[in-house]
């Protein structure tokens, strides 16, 4: 798996701009796992696109189309942002019906 990271600053005023691009996306390429859009708590002008992909064949794919949606949606708000690839090597995750509280 591949996870991408976009990354720009985004002035508050265009912040909507920003949330409506990435709600009007439309359907997502084949390979994508799970996509959010995130912002900074301490800094509500920093935001990220931060996007899991299956794998890196399907990301490449995804980029040989065209400029990534991603990359558009930031630009719709007026920001040019910085990609940054990880490939992911470890993973933890949570048990369906999982809790951490205790039973008596």
């Amino acid at each position: 798996m591949v996870l991408t990271v976009l990354e720009a600053t985004v002035a508050p005023e265009r912040a909507d701009d920003l949330r409506a691009a990435y709600r009007d996306a439309g359907a997502l390429p084949p390979g994508l796992v799970r996509t959010e859009l995130l912002r900074a708590t301490n800094d509500p002008t920093r935001w990220r696109i931060q996007t899991l992909w299956a794998s890196r064949a399907a990301l490449d794919a995804m980029r040989q189309a065209g400029t990534p949606a991603g990359v558009l949606m930031f630009r719709s708000a007026g920001a040019e942002p910085t990609l940054t690839v990880f490939e992911v090597v470890e993973t933890l995750a949570a048990h369906a019906g999982s809790s951490s509280a205790s039973r008596a």
